[in-house]
This record gives structure tokens, C-alpha cells and sequence, in this order.
């Protein structure tokens, strides 16, 4: 009996419904024939709806289905939209992820040029465990002229580069669309600041407007490969000679993902990126987890020495997310054994990342940017490295205050990617690995390219770029100083509990200049040089 009433429970009653309907249509169809051409509409919809029901309880992939034919549906539907439903019916002004609805409306306005002041006090809970803040200065300078410089380049580089000290970070193309690049690259142009390329090659869409570019090579040496993958120095030097690029940065690891390789699919390998990666019609397109052209902190500084003097003695660098302290301080003492630094490292934080990367490398694997930093600077400090060394920050950075903050524990300048993505119109849909992306930002189906109108966006790249350095100039100037260099941890505080305040110089103590060299006892850092070996990126006993 209860077997028999199982069509009238609630969770088949929807498909009893269509049936019953369709039968009952049916029938009055055959019995009156000029009734049929009204109900043949209704037959094939209520027809459909029954032939989903039964293919629902038939089918074995989905439980919920089997027990619930048709109305669960609904439930995919739901899901579909709720990150949709939840950024614009119920996410607040502060809690949205990766960036709040607050930081994405301020970037907007900027791009747009439009009224970027906010009303009647801040949103912000001051008194939570974690708020920061800049102090202020009661002598506050006249504010300056907004378009702070860095000049990077140390003293075995003869083409020293005069950089913004904010910076568009390294997205590829092919992973940002034609159009995108060409946005970013003509806003860089125009504001006189820098681009980077990714580890994707330089291509076409780059040179296009003439912007400065860094060129990133990663562990796929893509754009100066040989056809098994290794680098091609010959290509690299011939690529590097370019006067558009005006520094050379080698790729270690990523924020999102660090340590872990990439492949993009043969299927996805088109004609256009084989020819500017380098890489082979009908192959996967690999980017491994290591480097093939070194395998040794010595190693990897004569390769920084050998990028340099391949590309004309412009800056070489290297970007990488901290891990293993011991890893970077084995660097470091490679860097004093041979007698080759590199121009700039670039710090990039687990908090980073444009591209699509495992759940648990995206949220557990890496150093943040912030504590990277502060571990670079220090470090460089240790083995008085730093004057010659310029440190650039990458992870999260998206407002003037991220920028005085990441500067004040230690970054010479800053590297936005999903900044300069919102300009460009991203809508944080989280669809950049899908090639849906719904604003032509992230994707290579050209009738969603076509969405992002060019010239448009060029002027959005360049005001945000422009009023974010001009919110920079007015903090500067609030707090007594006339560049951002001269921030130190001393000017920010975080509330470290409702009634206890601590200096960023309580939060992130400095090393002496030389103190790594002399020997340190600061723990931080005398473990981690114990165990470092330039020989080896492995600890020593």
C-alpha cells in the first residue's frame, strides 16, 4: 500500500502532476480535434517536464534527483545563482570575498572618475581585534606631486629603470583576453607606469600601444624556449633587447599557487599562443613545478646575472611566494658567495592570485604577503643587501592604504592585478577559469571579448591608476612625510584586542644591517639561517 501511494508523496508529486496533465491533454486532443491546436502547447511542455522526470529517476548520477524528479531541479537553479543572489541581495559593504563590495565600488569610482567620498563615518568596526590604522601628523606637509618613482636597477645594472611605485602585476595573456591586454597596456602608457606580462610571453597585444612592460619568464620559459622545454638563451636576449621592456623578472612561484606547476590543455593551445609561447600545435602546454635551467641557489643567481647581461644589463629580479625560510636565506647566502644580487624581488602572498588554483593551495599554502615582505626586507637587511635590492610587494593590494601599509614593513613599490581587473569592468563573478568570464576580462571567446570596448577601458586603467597615487600623495601628506618611502613600521597601528594597541614595529621588528652576517639570535630568522646552504635549496644539518 504505501508503495502504491509513493506517486502522491511529496517529493513525486510534481511528476505525477505532468503526467496526469499530459494524459488528460492528451485524450481531450484525440476526442475533439479542433481542440488539439489549442492544447499542443501546453501537451509538449507538461510532455517535456514528464519525460525529464522519468529520464531523473532513471538516471544514476544524482541521488537527489531519483528522489525528487523534476522539483529538484530547481535546487541546481538555486545553487547556480547564489553567488549572484548573495553579492547583490545580502553581502554587506565590508564582507565580501576576495574583495569587499567597499574596495570594488571605491576601484570603480576611481576608474570612472567619479565621486569616491564616503558619508556619515566609517563602516568599520574599530575596536575588532585586527583594525589598523596610519597615524596622522598634526605638522601635515603640503601634499606633493602625486607621481612617486622608484628607480630600480643596482649597481652592476647599466639600464636602471624609473618605475611607479604602483604597477600592473602579472597576468598572462591567454588568460586575460586580447582586449584586456591591450586596456592595461595603453593605460600604462599613458599613466607612465608598468605592465607586466605574465608568464605567458610577450605577445602581440602587448607591444601594441608601446607601455613599458616587465617581461615574466616562468619555469615554462615561454616566448625563449627550445622545443623541449628548456630555456633558449639566444631567443631570450633577441625577445629582452626590446626597448618596450625595461626589466626582466624570473618567475619562482605564484601567491595562488606556489610550488605547484600549470598545463594548459592541447585543446586550448591555438595557433596564436603555439606561436607566442613557443610551444607546439597539439600538445599540452606545461608550466612545471621547478626550473629546469637551475636547481641550486648558485645556480639561480648566476641564471638572475645571466638574464641580465642577456638582455643589455637591464634589471633582473625574481618573484616568488616565501615558504621554507631556510630556502630564501639559502639565497641569500648565495647572493654573498658569488657576488651576484638581483635588481628587485617581487613578493607575491598566498592572498594573491588571478588564475584558478587548488582549494588547499589557494587558502593553506604560502606565506601572506605581508609577513613575506617583512621577511625579504629583513633579510636583505641581514646580509646588508638592501640598498642595492629593491623589494616589490604583490598580494591584495587594491587602495592607497594597502599600498602605505605593504611600504611601511618594507616594499620599495606595489603590483596590482585584480585592481587593475575591476577597472577594466571584472565584476568578481568568479568565472575567470571557465572562458564565461561575463565582462570579456578573462576570457578567449571572442563574442565575450568584443564586451570590452577598448578606449573605453584605457581611460579606467589610467584614472584608477592616477587617483589611486593621488590618495596615496594625501595620506603621505597627513602623516608629516613627502614620499612613500619614507614610511616606516612606526607610522601604523593594530588593535590587537578591544583594549590593546600594538606598533607595526612591535608587530614586525627589524634586523640589524649586518646581523645575519654576525650571527643572529633573533628567532625569526637564526634557525633558518642554521639550516641554510647556498649549495642546496635543501637544509643542512
Amino acid at each position: 500500500m504505501e508503495t502504491l501511494m509513493l506517486p502522491f508523496s511529496p517529493r513525486f508529486i510534481v511528476l505525477t502532476i505532468c503526467g496526469v496533465v499530459t494524459a488528460l491533454l492528451l485524450g481531450l486532443g484525440i476526442f475533439d480535434r479542433k481542440v488539439f491546436d489549442l492544447v499542443l502547447i501546453p501537451i509538449l511542455i507538461f510532455g517535456g517536464l514528464t519525460a525529464l522526470g522519468i529520464r531523473d529517476l532513471l538516471q544514476q548520477n544524482h541521488a537527489v534527483l531519483r528522489n525528487y524528479p523534476i522539483s529538484a531541479h530547481l535546487r541546481f537553479l538555486l545553487e547556480e545563482i547564489r553567488p549572484e543572489m548573495r553579492q547583490y541581495f545580502f553581502e554587506s559593504e565590508k564582507d565580501g570575498m576576495p574583495f569587499s563590495r567597499d574596495t570594488r565600488s571605491l576601484i570603480y569610482q576611481r576608474a570612472k572618475m567619479v565621486l569616491d567620498k564616503r558619508p556619515f563615518g566609517t563602516q568599520e568596526d574599530v575596536y575588532r581585534e585586527g583594525y589598523e590604522w596610519i597615524h596622522h601628523s598634526v605638522a601635515p606637509k603640503a601634499r606633493a606631486d602625486a607621481n612617486f618613482r622608484v628607480t630600480i636597477g643596482g649597481p652592476d645594472c647599466v639600464k636602471p629603470y624609473s618605475a611607479s611605485v604602483f604597477n600592473i602585476s602579472a597576468m598572462s595573456f591567454g588568460a586575460l583576453s586580447p582586449n584586456a591586454v591591450r586596456a592595461l597596456n595603453a593605460g600604462a602608457k599613458k599613466g607612465g607606469f608598468a605592465h607586466d606580462t605574465g608568464e605567458g610571453g610577450v605577445s602581440p597585444y602587448h607591444r601594441e600601444n608601446g607601455g613599458d612592460l616587465i617581461w615574466e619568464v616562468g619555469s615554462g620559459y615561454f616566448g625563449c624556449r627550445n622545443r623541449d622545454g628548456s630555456f633558449n638563451p639566444e631567443e631570450f636576449s633577441r625577445v629582452a633587447s626590446d626597448d618596450q621592456i625595461k626589466m626582466v623578472e624570473l618567475k619562482v612561484s605564484q601567491g595562488a599557487k606556489p610550488g605547484h606547476g600549470g598545463v594548459l590543455p592541447a585543446a586550448k593551445v591555438s595557433e596564436e599562443i603555439s606561436r607566442i609561447r613557443g610551444v607546439a600545435m597539439g600538445e599540452d602546454c606545461i608550466s612545471p613545478a621547478t626550473h629546469r635551467a637551475f636547481s641550486t641557489p648558485l645556480e639561480m643567481m648566476a641564471f638572475i646575472g645571466e638574464m641580465r647581461r642577456l638582455s643589455g644589463g637591464k634589471p633582473a629580479g625574481f618573484k616568488l611566494c616565501i615558504g621554507h625560510p631556510w630556502e630564501f636565506l639559502a639565497i641569500c647566502k648565495a647572493m654573498l658567495q658569488t657576488g651576484i644580487y638581483p635588481d628587485f624581488i617581487v613578493v607575491d602572498g598566498n592572498e594573491g592570485g588571478t588564475g584558478a588554483a587548488p582549494l588547499e593551495f589557494m587558502d593553506h599554502m604560502g606565506m601572506p604577503m605581508r609577513e613575506g615582505v617583512n621577511f625579504v626586507h629583513n633579510a636583505l637587511v641581514g646580509i646588508n643587501a638592501r640598498d642595492r635590492i629593491r623589494i616589490g610587494a604583490a598580494g591584495k593590494i587594491a587602495t592607497a592604504f594597502d599600498m602605505a601599509r605593504a611600504m611601511a614593513i618594507g616594499a620599495d613599490w606595489c603590483n596590482s592585478a585584480r585592481g587593475f581587473m575591476f577597472a577594466l569592468g571584472c565584476i568578481q563573478s568568479l568565472s575567470c577559469h571557465t572562458d564565461r568570464c561575463p565582462t570579456g576580462v578573462t576570457t578567449q571567446d571572442p563574442t565575450r571579448q568584443r564586451a570590452l570596448v577598448v578606449p573605453h577601458k584605457v581611460e579606467r586603467v589610467y584614472n584608477y591608476h592616477h587617483a589611486t597615487l593621488h590618495a596615496l600623495a594625501e595620506l603621505i601628506a597627513a602623516a608629516g612625510l613627502e614620499h612613500p618611502q619614507e614610511l616606516r613600521p612606526i607610522h601604523f597601528s593594530q588593535r590587537s584586542s578591544t583594549t590593546e594597541v600594538r606598533s607595526f614595529a612591535q608587530l614586525y621588528p627589524s634586523l640589524l644591517p649586518g646581523e645575519l652576517i654576525d650571527g643572529t639570535s633573533d628567532p625569526r630568522f637564526r634557525d633558518g639561517w642554521a639550516l641554510a646552504r647556498a649549495e642546496s635549496f635543501a637544509p643542512g644539518g
